[in-house]
């Protein structure tokens, strides 16, 4: 009969979460590095939108800055949320083992 060595529980754990939170890593920056131009450019187009309606020439500039600043706010929130909780994959599960144990008490 073959014998099968048991796989240790926290070891295989850890190390396929590691590659996730790779993962979300990356995926945070991508959207990081995409929403500021893309905020950019929806708010030019909207200007741009704005100035053929109303037959101005300005309002595209206004459409720029404000998507730009626009989008700097979200990226300034995203960075600030990833930093004050750095591993949310992992924090998550603890933080509802712990709201459980705090209810039963």
């Amino acid at each position: 009969m073959p014998y099968n060595r048991p796989v240790s529980d926290s070891k295989s754990r850890k190390g396929s979460s590691s590659g996730i939170e790779t993962l979300v890593q990356a995926e945070k920056l991508m959207q990081i590095a995409i929403m500021l131009p893309s905020a950019a450019v929806i708010g030019w187009l909207m200007g741009a939108w704005a100035d053929s309606k109303l037959h101005t020439t300005w309002l595209s500039l206004i459409g720029i800055a404000f998507g730009g600043i626009s989008g700097l706010v979200y990226v300034v929130r995203l960075v600030l949320a990833t930093k004050a909780n750095p591993d949310s994959a992992g924090n998550a599960d603890s933080r509802k083992q712990g709201e459980g144990s705090d209810d039963t008490q």
